[in-house]
């Protein structure tokens, strides 16, 4: 599966985990926040003045990196 920015934050987190990681790097720190069940990144990422398409670029590389190590 690809992360798209139209995924909610709490689904990417909750699916992968390693993911919270990436999202604090990119100053998205409200990937606990009662909203990231609703909001999904592009929003957030607009939100925080985020690049959305390099934050959703650096998600799938950890996944990625995660799917070669099984």
């Amino acid at each position: 599966m690809t992360i798209t920015k139209e995924m909610t934050i709490e689904d990417v987190v909750s699916q992968y985990p390693e993911t919270m990681m990436v999202f604090m790097k990119h100053g998205l720190h409200c990937v606990g926040c009662h909203v990231s069940a609703f909001e999904n990144i592009e929003d957030g990422a607009k939100a925080h003045g985020i690049n959305v398409d390099a934050l959703v670029d650096d998600l799938n590389k950890v996944i990625s990196s995660r799917k070669k190590k099984s």
